[in-house]
């Protein structure tokens, strides 16, 4: 298994939530969104720019800005 930036990650491709590297506001944020070490997400989508992220966690759909994908590392099989 490895850990890649939540930003690099393909269509279709899951994995586990391992760390979340940004504090303050924008730390609170991603967590406040159910994003935390732990969770399961699988990317769903992505806009014609790649940005944003269409992510499928815990039975539903969250979009995220890839400078906020930036601060997420997770760990994905294959």
């Amino acid at each position: 298994m490895a850990i890649i930036n939540m930003r690099k990650m393909a269509v279709d491709q899951a994995g586990t939530i391992v760390d979340i590297k940004v504090g303050g506001e924008l730390g609170r944020r991603i967590r406040d969104m159910g994003l935390v070490p732990g969770t399961r997400v699988k990317v769903q989508g992505r806009a014609p720019l790649n940005d944003p992220v269409a992510l499928r966690l815990m039975g539903f759909t969250l979009t995220l800005r890839n400078n906020e994908a930036d601060h997420i590392d997770v760990e994905v099989e294959g």
